[in-house]
């Protein structure tokens, strides 16, 4: 989803059949003191609303607009209905443009303020703080407009039922929607109870996923017809989906990645490297500062969405190294590190936590920060800008607004410094000498806003990248940089009984988690238990998956809720199927649980794992990229992990080569000593390192070295 603009007309009887059809097509938190005309805290506000108590940097962004904001909670609803008022809903985050744009001109007008204040109760809704709440009203709008973006506005009856669900409007359409809205609720208010009832009924049942009691099995023919169902899709001459916008969509490379280490089949192979090639040359990505932004507007991954998100960087780690892994090629090294560099250096707190994103505008302008017209490189580079310029793509005429340039590269580094009869050391060097002089002009800039939360699922996601990018080059400090984080989340988002908190900020969370949190933060925890051979990091992850079962499963599907039963109830209670630009928490949890259930010899929770799964076939065969992580379990079905025990004093030496292999399809457990597990029970030989390659805990002869190790796992 992005951030789109949208118009409407407001022919109610239009609107009413529109949405009965789609509807039809969908079946087969703080007290505050509300706006004031006198100055706020300090003198220095005309108006102050309740979200001056919040900690999101979202919500404090509209603290002090005219609109009588409230934060998502009892007070604003129970107002609502004393008052029998209207809702208006408006959900987006610290880093969203067109947020900033309709805040601008429609919320920071008294005049819309006015109206908005007089016949609406208002709630503004950080998604990344509540993304229980935005997956409700985001709902309604694809019912309404069959595509949605942020910021999302809903219209809804007192009691929270929407009635009206749209994104970004300019101020006049704006105002002409609320007038109108206002009115018929005076005037039609049953007309519009029973267009609640029809919206908030397709709501509930959108992703809503059935127990399927017939047997399933799964043949190596689907997934190879996985892989053909996707390929028409794709771009093989510039990666991604075919068309724009261009989203990165890590999760779709990872599984490409393993269906061709199982199928050898090229063009899997091929649609990963020529997106990974892509985006790293385009100017998606930063040349100077390293890291992703969002997603690329056009079809080139040129012209970025200029905010970076710590969920694509932590992800984008893990593809990238994964793909190093794979081919070897420098490019993808060079990624890693930069990013890793990019993170630590402006999404890192001293604590150790990782804060959500950088926003995409600075001094009211998208992506002032990053571009630069051919006179400011030539004034910072001197005698070096024209080469620099030429590898850069940095013209006079721009390749953005205003004559400005974004930094991207066309051709590869080897066959650009042939052309320019230089070595590719000495154009190392000069490359180096001017990202380093412009990053340091950079600097001096106005940065973009920092969204400084801590999130516990896309702190999952970064500190999992941290560990796989340790594994693949054997660098300490990415190690040190997880374990740090690990113990952050757990003394600072995670309670003895395994229950998780959301959010964490200034020393406080306020936000109980949900079924993302837990599921990504398991997957993270076994992976720094198969870097480390720590036993208690499967501890932790095993506490977090009894508590979520405990809180989170719907017995009748066998599927998650995505919020906990101890949450109050908003009027849908959803699932989280579909895989997006980040997984779905139920193929995070179904994965997360097979992996648990194997090292520990746990039948439940394998069991949990394959009914979800089962669920769940049909859509996955039926539309595979937007299940890949899905996709993930059926290859492993397809073909059982390889249990790989490594016991013995050089256990992690031994772990260590065989991780310069890529073998995704590899658990690995151990350690100098034979621990607690099952699998390892039996299988230390004093003063000796021996490798157990098992499948489904049967084990062939052990072996003394990765070289022997490797044909086993074949």
């Amino acid at each position: 989803m992005i951030e789109s603009t949208n118009t409407m007309t407001f022919n109610k009887y239009l609107f009413i059949l529109l949405v009965s059809a789609l509807l039809s097509l969908a079946a087969a938190c703080n007290t505050g003191a509300g706006s004031s005309t006198q100055n706020g805290h300090s003198g220095e506000h005309a108006y102050t609303n309740a979200l001056v108590n919040e900690s999101s940097p979202y919500l404090l962004q509209h603290a002090h607009n005219p609109v009588n904001w409230y934060p998502w909670g009892d007070e604003a609803l129970q107002k609502a209905q004393k008052e029998d008022k209207l809702l208006i809903i408006s959900v987006g985050y610290a880093a969203c443009h067109w947020c900033h744009v309709m805040e601008h001109e429609s919320f920071e007008d008294t005049t819309v303020a006015e109206l908005m204040n007089e016949k609406f109760v208002n709630i503004k809704v950080d998604r990344e703080e509540r993304p229980d709440v935005d997956q409700i009203y985001m709902d309604a709008v694809y019912l309404i407009n069959q595509r949605g973006g942020w910021p999302l506005n809903a219209i809804a009856l007192p009691d929270g039922r929407p009635i009206f669900a749209g994104t970004y409007y300019p101020k006049s359409d704006w105002l002409e929607l609320t007038k109108y809205f206002s009115n018929e609720y005076e005037n039609n208010k049953e007309e519009l109870i029973a267009q609640a009832e029809k919206i908030t009924e397709g709501v509930r049942q959108l992703e809503m996923v059935p127990l399927k009691n017939e047997d399933a099995t799964f043949e190596m023919a689907e997934v190879e017809s996985l892989f053909e169902k996707w390929k028409p899709r794709i771009d093989f001459s510039k990666g991604g989906k075919k068309g724009a916008p261009k989203f990165p969509m890590p999760n779709n490379y990872q599984y490409l990645l393993r269906h061709y280490h199982l199928t050898a089949d090229e063009d899997a192979l091929k649609a990963v490297t020529v997106t990974l090639n892509e985006m790293a040359y385009g100017g998606i990505y930063d040349h100077l500062g390293g890291g992703f932004a969002r997603y690329s507007v056009d079809a080139d991954w040129l012209v970025p969405h200029f905010e970076k998100m710590l969920y694509d960087n932590g992800q984008l780690v893990s593809l990238y190294s994964e793909a190093y892994q794979l081919t070897k090629d420098p490019l993808y090294k060079q990624v890693v590190e930069e990013t890793i560099t990019f993170v630590n250096r402006e999404l890192r707190s001293d604590e150790g936590g990782y804060y959500s994103s950088l926003d995409a505008d600075s001094e009211g302008e998208e992506g002032k920060f990053y571009v630069f017209t051919k006179e400011e490189v030539n004034q910072t580079l001197g005698e070096d800008a024209d080469l620099f310029s030429k590898y850069y793509r940095i013209t006079e005429n721009g390749n953005w607004e205003e004559h400005k340039n974004i930094l991207h590269v066309r051709t590869p580094k080897a066959r650009f410094a042939e052309k320019k009869e230089l070595t590719e050391s000495e154009l190392d060097a000069l490359l180096a000498r001017g990202k380093e002089k412009l990053f340091k002009e950079r600097s001096k800039r106005v940065r973009p806003g920092l969204d400084d939360k801590v999130l516990t699922a896309w702190n999952a996601l970064m500190l999992k990248g941290l560990v796989d990018a340790y594994r693949v080059f054997d660098k300490e400090d990415y190690l040190n940089y997880a374990l740090k984080n690990a113990d952050f989340i757990k003394k600072n988002m995670m309670k003895s009984d395994g229950r998780l908190d959301r959010n964490y900020k200034d020393g406080k969370s306020s936000i109980n988690a949900f079924l993302d949190d837990y599921s990504l933060l398991i997957e993270a925890f076994v992976a720094l238990y198969q870097a480390t051979f720590d036993e208690q990091w499967l501890d932790e992850a095993n506490k977090l998956a009894e508590y979520a079962i405990a809180h989170f499963l719907d017995a009748e599907s066998g599927m998650f809720m995505y919020t906990s039963d101890l949450d109050p109830a908003l009027i849908a209670r959803k699932m989280e199927v579909a895989d997006n630009v980040i997984p779905g928490s139920n193929s995070s949890m179904a994965k997360a649980l097979k992996l648990l259930g194997t090292y520990q010899y746990d039948k439940k929770k394998m069991e949990l794992s394959a009914q979800m799964l089962k669920n769940v076939k049909d859509d996955i065969l039926l539309q595979p990229n937007f299940y890949s992580n899905w996709a993930h379990l059926i290859l492993q079905t397809v073909k059982e992990p390889y249990e790989v025990a490594i016991v013995g004093p050089d256990a992690k030496k031994l772990r260590k080569e065989l991780d310069q292999h890529f073998l995704p399809n590899n658990l690995v457990l151990g350690g100098e000593t034979e621990g607690s597990l099952e699998l390892l029970k039996g299988k230390l030989v004093e003063g000796d390192t021996r490798i157990y390659v098992c499948q489904q805990k049967v084990c062939k002869f052990p072996v003394n070295t990765v070289e022997k190790a490797l044909p086993l796992m074949k």
